[in-house]
């Protein structure tokens, strides 16, 4: 009988990633040193020495299962095999797709994203009602992929909750809007636009929202430089985070 938690056993079922051995993960280019950007040898942290890898894109295999677990095909199974069957080009248009702990993302060419959010809507065995929003991610290191949009559906018809993923390069960072098909996503794009300078191409009115206008840069960018801003009180000045994490 094993002694393993009955929800330790469901989030690993849930976790269809497969498992990297060390010394896979040895042979993987290194994307950062350290934590907090400290590059004096005074990190004060304790993270001076983690070494953070860069993983290599996968994609889930069948069956995926549901949010419970993959032993058998679930609700991802058949969102996928839906659209699938009612998006024409699925092949083109849908990169990879990860399930991982009871989470499901469809990785979409951003030429595509437009249609396959109408599909997501508008077929009666999908029926994602509801785009809670857009996220932006950066990551510096994902060559030609720096910058991604993360879109959450939830179908309220079948209670089942996907995600989309576009990615574009930090050289092109164009990505279709998708106000026309999720109103909802007016000021979501506009968010992000501000914090993370993809531009939503088809937009209403995609402005700043957050900063002033007049802003230069996007704060949320992983080398948006931090700290160093003056701050109003006797003249003070708050020094950057590798600065305030380190010693000489």
């Amino acid at each position: 009988m094993s002694s393993q938690h009955p929800e330790q056993k469901a989030e690993q079922a849930a976790d269809q990633l497969p498992a990297q051995a060390p010394e896979e993960r040895r042979e993987q280019p290194v994307a950062r040193m350290g934590m907090f950007g400290a590059k004096t040898t005074g990190d004060t942290s304790g993270y001076g020495g983690l070494v953070v890898r860069q993983s290599p894109k996968v994609s889930a295999p069948r069956p995926y299962g549901g949010p419970e677990g993959a032993a058998e095909a679930g609700p991802f199974d058949a969102v996928a095999d839906e659209l699938e069957r009612t998006l024409p080009g699925f092949g083109d248009a849908i990169e990879r797709v990860v399930v991982d702990r009871g989470e499901m993302t469809f990785f979409v060419r951003r030429e595509h994203l437009k249609a396959v959010a109408q599909t997501m809507r508008d077929q009666p065995d999908l029926r994602f009602e509801l785009c809670s929003g857009v996220s932006g991610v950066h990551y510096p290191q994902d060559a030609g992929a720096e910058l991604h949009a993360v879109y959450h559906l939830l179908s309220i018809t079948h209670n089942r909750r996907v995600r989309l993923e576009v990615t574009c390069p930090d050289a092109d960072p164009h990505i279709p809007s998708i106000v026309g098909v999720y109103p909802t996503n007016d000021w979501h794009e506009r968010e992000t636009y501000d914090f993370f300078g993809i531009v939503f191409d088809g937009h209403p009115a995609l402005t700043r929202i957050e900063m002033p206008d007049d802003w230069v840069g996007h704060p949320q960018r992983k080398d948006y430089p931090l700290g160093g801003i003056p701050v109003e009180y006797r003249g003070a000045e708050i020094p950057p985070p590798d600065e305030r994490r380190s010693y000489v």
